[in-house]
């Protein structure tokens, strides 16, 4: 495996502790180094504790569905689907949460290189404040490019997911493909089967629209 960069490390972190960032983000310029990466690594840690927990509780919730159907059941071919189906999905979420932990192992790496690498914290901060101030924005963009669905619907990480790589794109000057790709592969560590595939189609929409309208202009 071939080390990560340092932004992709930042983006990694950033997107961790968006959501569970225990202090203002407007407050992260005036931190110290060392004060910046404590606050980013406790919204990581934050981040994916709630992902694991979610995603066992709702296998814990399949898996309880598809006892109590065939308990039930008198043996109907429907209702042995039916629980086969939701014991399918239980295995799912509990594949998605060992992935989820699996990446844990690679924090104490994430958060050395965090406070020896100046570009990696400054990048990460950049993230998660530029998301914050233009997230009007960003989720605007990302609701014209969703198909029948909205923007807080979303499984939380696979928003910030969207987020960061709109974020990139629209007010950080990376390129449209960087961008996709870097997401593609968030997606691919923390969120489901079908989650990567999903950020790719909703980012190319996002990048379709913005030529569109480029040409429109």
């Amino acid at each position: 495996m071939q080390p990560r960069k340092p932004q992709q490390i930042a983006r990694e972190l950033a997107l961790l502790s968006l959501s569970q960032l225990p202090v203002n983000p407007k407050k992260l310029d005036k931190l110290a180094d060392d004060q910046l990466v404590s606050k980013l690594v406790l919204g990581a840690v934050r981040t994916l504790t709630s992902e694991v927990q979610d995603t066992l509780d709702n296998a814990a919730g399949e898996l309880q569905r598809s006892n109590d159907r065939i308990l039930s059941s008198q043996t109907r071919a429907s209702d042995l689907n039916s629980a086969r189906t939701m014991l399918q999905e239980a295995i799912a979420c509990t594949q998605t949460a060992i992935n989820q932990l699996g990446t844990a192992v690679d924090f104490p790496e994430l958060i050395q290189l965090a406070n020896q690498d100046k570009g990696v914290r400054n990048y990460a901060k950049e993230l998660v404040i530029t998301v914050n101030e233009n997230r009007h924005i960003i989720d605007e963009l990302l609701s014209s490019a969703l198909v029948d669905w909205q923007v807080t619907r979303l499984a939380q990480i696979d928003r910030d997911i969207l987020q960061i790589a709109v974020a990139e794109m629209k007010f950080l000057a990376v390129p449209d493909s960087i961008a996709i790709n870097e997401a593609v592969e968030l997606a691919k560590r923390y969120s489901g089967d079908d989650g990567h595939r999903f950020i790719n189609g909703v980012l190319r929409r996002v990048t379709e629209q913005k030529k569109q309208h480029s040409t429109a202009t």
